[in-house]
């Protein structure tokens, strides 16, 4: 399939690397098709692009590869939302953010994605050691001033 997107023109993807979001994304509720782009075969960040919208991207990870005691609680309705079941291993992706001070992640609301049929749901966690903004990554002041 061709999706067409601002940042990288029209890129051909293959129908495994399609998901849909039911509900949309938190603020983005009439965004429902997605793409997961991987730059490359070593890359630990992912473009999740609109297929929708072109100008609708957000740069994901795995949570586990920065936290490895982090997991995700579901509620059954959204297990069912996305028809996991049983023996099924979700993918969990969080979205992230650059700021100033270096690279955060929303691990307070993770995407949860079932592998077998490929949709997805947002949901809000309640275990307060995660935040919209956690940590991945922190850039020096002397990094930013020479990079600046």
């Amino acid at each position: 399939m061709q999706v067409e997107t601002t940042r990288f023109g029209s890129v051909e993807v293959d129908d495994s690397r399609l998901l849909h979001f039911p509900a949309g994304l938190l603020g983005f509720g009439r965004v429902h098709q997605f793409a997961l782009l991987q730059p490359d075969d070593r890359g630990v960040f992912f473009w999740l692009q609109s297929i929708e919208s072109p100008d609708v991207a957000f740069v994901v990870t795995d949570p586990r590869l920065w936290s490895s005691d982090y997991t995700v609680s579901m509620r059954r309705e959204q297990s069912e939302e996305i028809g996991l079941r049983g023996n099924t291993t979700p993918e969990i992706l969080v979205i992230v953010n650059r700021r100033e001070s270096g690279i955060t992640a929303n691990m307070q609301g993770p995407l949860v994605i079932n592998p077998e049929n490929r949709t997805g749901i947002q949901i809000v966690l309640t275990d307060r050691r995660w935040t919209t903004r956690h940590e991945l990554v922190s850039v020096s002041p002397v990094a930013r001033t020479v990079s600046a």
